[in-house]
């Protein structure tokens, strides 16, 4: 948004007046300016910047993999921002990613084989196609949450009973092509029945025709009391049990630091 840039450009020189260094106010501008693109995807703009718009960036950040310091970090460049805007409660009572002594020594919490079974029993008795299809995706491909939120219909490729997802990473600039397994594909099909032939906007969508965002699909697996990261996490869970190398899981699950992929392999039974 223009005015989003206009008032990046003030807040660059209000910093120069607090006597910033070059590389601080470089990092803090383009921290603010993600911040700002995040904002405009939702028609919001940093002119209107809210507690509860922070704390939704926070939550995408941490969904999106982002560790605990580098939350922390985009966090204090946010309260800096706050302070220009003559506005700094806004940003207080944050909750944020907590940091752990050593993240590699827990395991992500998984869904066992019955909590599974009780899970897909209870989505599939709703009846609801897409929903069920959503739940499939998130559990089967692993796919991160404002992933899924973003796929299109083009990133469906269905040849008889193959299918695959292309799943770009929340910064865009990466993709990863992830199978859907037979038992996916069956139910995701069923939802894209429901769909018009010629039909190639957003993949999963409301009643009102728009694109889903991350906090209605939150919203709909508080039903069956489950969150997407549990459900990532069991995709990762099952893709190490099955025997595949760590480094193809990392590959699937859309990993950088193969460190994290890692943590799978831990067992706290």
């Amino acid at each position: 948004m223009d005015s989003d840039a206009s008032l990046i450009d003030s807040f660059e020189e209000w910093l120069l007046h607090q006597e910033k260094s070059p590389n601080t106010i470089h990092t803090y501008k383009s921290a603010i300016q993600k911040l700002s693109y995040w904002l405009e995807e939702r028609n919001l703009s940093l002119r209107k910047l809210s507690h509860s718009s922070i704390q939704d960036y926070m939550n995408e950040l941490e969904q999106e993999g982002k560790s605990a310091s580098t939350i922390d970090k985009i966090y204090a460049t946010i309260r800096v921002f706050t302070q220009f805007l003559d506005h700094p409660a806004i940003a207080d009572n944050i909750k944020r990613k907590e940091k752990e002594k050593n993240i590699y020594q827990t395991a992500p919490e998984f869904l066992r084989a019955d909590e599974r079974t009780q899970l897909l029993k209870d989505v599939e008795k709703d009846k609801d196609i897409r929903n069920t299809a959503i739940v499939h995706m998130l559990l089967y491909t692993g796919v991160r949450l404002s992933e899924l939120c973003n796929l299109d219909r083009s990133d469906i490729n269905i040849n008889g009973q193959i299918g695959t997802v292309t799943i770009t990473n929340p910064k865009g600039d990466k993709k990863r092509i992830v199978p859907i397994p037979k038992d996916a594909l069956k139910f995701l099909k069923s939802y894209l029945e429901t769909l018009s032939q010629d039909y190639a906007g957003p993949l999963f969508i409301s009643k009102q025709n728009n694109r889903l965002t991350t906090r209605s699909i939150q919203y709909m697996l508080e039903k069956y009391d489950i969150n997407p990261h549990k459900l990532r996490h069991t995709f990762c869970r099952d893709l190490i049990e099955k025997g595949l190398d760590i480094a193809v899981v990392a590959q699937l699950a859309g990993h950088n630091d193969i460190n994290i992929t890692k943590r799978y392999l831990i067992n706290d039974d």
